[in-house]
């Protein structure tokens, strides 16, 4: 009914339409006071049972759409844009990304709370804090290029797999993770540490149970925003050879992979046409952006949480 078979769509049901239905029902029930923020997605929902109303029973149509259930469950066909599927690179960019989130999100962090906590403050550490901040603002190109010579060249993987993809982000992404959470950790008083050095806690179980809970929710907005930026890169991908076009899902780290990014790169220059310009090139767009704003929301959803918790 819906494109998928009855086991992907009962996973899909139980990770993403039911957590959602049973918070919003704890919410409107149990939280008086957060039911207006209920209220954007009850438009778009309502919205879009009022238009798949008047498409049945009025016969309106309105104007052609380019997205459709049949753009995120289908593959690339580069005889007819109107047949053109998103589905492989979305699921490449979603393996892509837990494959950065878990390089750069433990590396960038730790290296944070070794040169906040423990490391000295001498010429070593100036010199590299002045790096890390550099690093930050090099173009993602460079990065490409450093994932060609470190991973292809001197580790002999293969070009264009999910694991020499997914390191090449994190290295990109990596000054970002580490110049966030070293600002959130900056950010806890320094009063906390001192009342728990009074109470007899090591430096180790005052990072663990004082610095890292307080600065938590900025690192992890940081880390978001950092993820944001990685989804959406095109150039170090090229650099280190991920497919322009990919059929199906990777089946472990040493496969192709491909992702959002150069998808769309493929419809606007390999598939160059009138068809593939006004249909598939905006729609990827479209739903790139929406990736993006999504992921932008989530980190701000949970930034404040943590912030009224704390």
């Amino acid at each position: 009914m819906v494109g998928l078979a009855a086991l992907p769509a009962t996973i899909l049901a139980s990770v993403s339409f039911v957590p959602a239905v049973a918070y919003a029902l704890t919410v409107a029930i149990d939280r008086p006071g957060r039911r207006v923020g209920l209220l954007l997605p009850a438009v778009v929902f309502g919205g879009a049972l009022l238009g798949a109303v008047v498409v049945d029973i009025m016969d309106f149509a309105g104007p052609n759409s380019w997205i459709d259930w049949g753009f995120f469950t289908g593959v690339h066909d580069s005889s007819s844009a109107a047949a053109a599927g998103f589905y492989p690179a979305i699921g490449g960019s979603i393996i892509l990304m837990v494959i950065v989130a878990l390089l750069a999100f433990p590396l960038g962090v730790g290296t944070a709370v070794y040169l906040e906590e423990y490391a000295p403050d001498n010429r070593f550490t100036r010199i590299v804090d002045v790096n890390i901040s550099n690093l930050a603002g090099v173009p993602s190109v460079v990065y490409g290029l450093l994932g060609l010579g470190l991973f292809i060249t001197y580790l002999g993987e293969s070009p264009g797999t999910a694991l020499v993809g997914g390191a090449t982000l994190g290295l990109l992404i990596l000054p970002i993770v580490i110049i966030s959470a070293r600002e959130a950790i900056r950010s806890v008083p320094s009063s906390m540490r001192q009342a728990s050095y009074g109470m007899g806690a090591t430096r180790w179980q005052t990072v663990k149970n004082v610095v890292l809970p307080e600065a938590f929710p900025g690192i992890l907005t940081g880390t978001i925003l950092a993820l944001g930026r990685a989804i959406g890169e095109t150039a170090p991908l090229v650099v280190v050879g991920l497919p322009s076009v990919i059929y199906s899902l990777p089946t472990d780290l040493s496969s192709s992979v491909g992702a959002m990014p150069m998808q769309i790169y493929a419809w606007a220059s390999l598939y160059a046409g009138p068809g593939f310009y006004t249909s598939a090139v905006p729609a990827g767009v479209v739903v790139l952006l929406v990736v993006l704003l999504a992921m932008n929301s989530v980190a701000i959803a949970l930034r404040n949480r943590y912030q009224r918790e704390n």
